[in-house]
């Protein structure tokens, strides 16, 4: 290589050395994880695929929580690649599948899913790879430890009663549980164009016949027969709670199937009708206790929980993370 053409690459790699780092600054790398940047769009994905794999809590959806899953991932790959543990495509495949239906869809309503809000076939894919992989690393070592005593099954079916009963308690003694009274009303309106008092006076009159003839918000159009331009409005629905008190205690005087009024309304003479009564009330919540075989799956994975944290304490050892940004060490 000539002389010259030396030297010209020599400054080009010093000029790429020189960049690197602002570039990753630029993807915003926060931590190297065995020379692997993490980057916050790393972290983000993360947020979102649990969110919508519902494996965390949405409280635990923090930033530093999500950037310690993805160095966890990492110590997870290297443990399983130790023990000769790692995920196939087929294991992938099925697992994928299994997730799916847990989620009442299919892998292809997932996947699509998940693209839809940024997440690829191959993060994904790698994530479920990864849970395979150590989730049989924890099952061989402690499969022993799992197990579920009788006794334990029985008191955490206890435990989880205890725990509705006093939560079903407080809900039925809420002031919304004891329902809400409904009026239904509808405003009829006889228009009236001008300020015109000889005229407002006759249209007064032609109201109070109608609220004479009115027997229920059906025979509205019969109660108006040779009136002329009566305008039923639309019905609506209001809490009696919430009505002015002095509209509320003619409503009640009327009764349903009648009408209050006449009065001086915006576009005319105004009556108020009173089409029906009724009482809305919550249904009271329907909570099933879990079977015996879902409180045991409960405590098993509780248990596998603990393990896996005394596993990962250990394990985290085995790899190099560098923090880039101070906020996710501390």
């Amino acid at each position: 290589m000539r002389p010259m053409i030396r030297v010209f690459f020599a400054i080009v790699a010093l000029c790429l050395l020189a960049v690197a780092p602002a570039w990753a600054e630029g993807q915003g790398v926060v931590a190297i994880v065995n020379d692997k940047p993490v980057t916050e769009y790393d972290i983000s994905q993360r947020i979102t695929l649990l969110k919508i794999l519902g494996d965390t809590k949405p409280e635990a959806l923090s930033r530093k929580k999500a950037l310690q899953s993805l160095v966890d991932d990492q110590v997870k790959n290297v443990e399983a690649k130790k023990y000769n543990m790692t995920a196939t495509d087929a294991d992938i495949t099925g697992q994928i599948a299994r997730v799916s239906k847990g989620m009442s869809t299919d892998a292809a309503g997932l996947l699509a899913r998940l693209k839809k809000a940024g997440i690829s076939d191959v993060t994904f894919r790698a994530y479920i790879a990864t849970q395979i992989g150590f989730n049989r690393i924890i099952g061989s070592r402690y499969r022993e430890n799992i197990k579920v005593a009788p006794g334990d099954i029985d008191r955490k079916t206890a435990e989880i009663k205890s725990t509705v009963d006093s939560r079903m308690s407080q809900i039925m003694q809420d002031p919304r549980m004891k329902g809400v009274t409904v009026y239904e009303i509808m405003e009829i309106i006889l228009p009236v164009d001008s300020n015109d008092s000889a005229l407002l006076q006759a249209r007064a009159v032609e109201a109070a016949q109608l609220q004479q003839r009115f027997k229920g918000c059906g025979n509205i159009k019969a109660a108006a027969a040779g009136i002329f331009d009566v305008r039923p409005g639309k019905k609506i629905e209001a809490d009696g709670a919430k009505l002015p008190r002095p509209m509320k205690a003619a409503l009640d005087k009327a009764g349903p199937g009648r009408a209050i009024g006449p009065m001086r309304g915006k576009g005319g003479i105004q009556l108020l009708a009173f089409c029906g009564l009724r009482k809305i009330t919550p249904p009271k919540p329907n909570f099933q206790m879990p079977t015996r075989q879902q409180i045991e799956n409960i405590l098993i994975n509780e248990k596998y929980d603990g393990f896996e944290e005394e596993y990962m304490k250990a394990a985290r050892q085995s790899v190099y993370v560098e923090y880039r940004n101070d906020s996710y060490s501390q």
